[in-house]
């Protein structure tokens, strides 16, 4: 390879470096600007209890999709950790839902919060082809309204969840 040619492929490389991490900067500041946007809107999550009853539905190990703003199932929250996808287990208690997150904090779902809980095939950008994700509704203490998807190891545990929420 002659210098010219050495000296034209450095400064590609370099170019094409330069673009990508532009690029990546930029959605960086994406997200970081819609959690400011969602931040008023999501407010803090509901206390976790200090007791509960025996459980409901036994704990259903999957994975942890996402939650979203109601009813829109793309727009994905990203305040705080809500908008990162982790192993989870989900647990049904009389007083509510218990959402058990590796990497993450837990989410507490109060029982008089849940308004629906049903299966879909889609959800905070993760979809299947058939209906493969629990979307739990809940309303946040702030009022809003938001879709929790979760994805079972297992679909066939996901039918024990949609019949008691009946």
């Amino acid at each position: 390879m002659n210098t010219p040619t050495l000296i034209a492929s450095f400064v590609m490389a370099a170019v094409v470096a330069l673009l990508i991490a532009f690029f990546i900067r930029q959605m960086m500041r994406g997200w970081l600007h819609r959690a400011q946007r969602q931040a008023s809107l999501i407010g803090a999550l509901p206390p976790l209890p200090d007791t509960v009853g025996p459980a409901i539905v036994g704990a259903t190990k999957g994975l942890y999709v996402g939650s979203t703003l109601a009813p829109s199932w793309q727009d994905r929250i990203a305040v705080g950790d809500l908008g990162f996808r982790c192993k989870a287990v989900l647990t049904r208690y009389p007083e509510g839902i218990m959402l058990q997150r590796s990497g993450a904090g837990p989410i507490w779902i109060p029982d008089e919060s849940i308004t629906a809980i049903r299966t879909e095939r889609g959800i905070a950008g993760k979809a299947l082809t058939h209906d493969g994700i629990l979307a739990i509704r809940w309303r946040l203490p702030s009022g809003t309204e938001i879709d929790t998807g979760f994805r079972g190891d297992d679909r066939r545990e996901l039918a024990n969840w949609v019949e008691e929420a009946v």
